[in-house]
């Protein structure tokens, strides 16, 4: 990814972080115009990190590159702040045309992830129930979904197993589902976890 924007004539990539946390006190301390994020973070989940971000420098134009696909996080990003969210399956295709529009002060949405909100504008989509989860209840759902124990999650999510107990009751109270394995196979059924192909 790096090598695609120092290819590029009129991109110069003048800093990188490897966790969520440093990517802030780097904002902090320097002047980026345009700052790629990764949702998946070893020590922040990325839409928090994206929230902090917008919270500290609200003009910081910030695009979301991500493995997973637009309708599992695209929107989450597109409401917390972010300008744009690529799939970094089409990253290559799109990356270069991406960043230049956002850094014309437009934003960047794929041909799915603009459907996905027309569809939801216009009701078509009859609101999916995870949509109203705030983002670690939802975290929490992929997790589950993904097989992920509750210890495996409390580790992930860099909180106590109290704490993801609470956001799974909630989330399970959201959805009007009484145990795990209606939540689990929702989220299959619904594409929220990733494939491991």
């Amino acid at each position: 990814m790096k090598q695609l924007l120092e290819d590029s004539p009129e991109l110069k990539v003048t800093g990188e972080a490897a966790s969520g946390m440093e990517a802030i006190n780097k904002v902090r301390t320097e002047h980026f115009d345009l700052l790629l994020l990764d949702i998946n973070l070893p020590d922040k989940h990325g839409i928090e990190v994206l929230k902090q971000l917008k919270a500290e420098q609200p003009d910081l134009k910030i695009i979301v590159l991500s493995m997973y696909p637009e309708e599992q996080y695209g929107v989450r990003a597109l409401k917390a702040g972010a300008m744009g969210y690529i799939n970094k399956q089409s990253a290559s295709d799109t990356l270069i045309s991406a960043i230049s529009l956002v850094a014309s002060g437009k934003k960047y949405i794929s041909e799915s992830l603009a459907e996905q909100l027309l569809n939801n504008l216009i009701g078509e989509s009859q609101e999916l129930m995870h949509q109203s989860l705030s983002n670690r209840e939802y975290q929490t759902l992929c997790l589950m979904a993904s097989g992920k124990t509750l210890s495996d999650i409390s580790e992930i999510m860099s909180l106590s197993p109290k704490t993801v107990s609470v956001y799974r009751s909630r989330m399970l109270a959201k959805m009007g589902f009484t145990n795990n394995a209606e939540a689990i196979h929702y989220a299959i059924s619904h594409h929220l976890v990733e494939s491991k192909d």
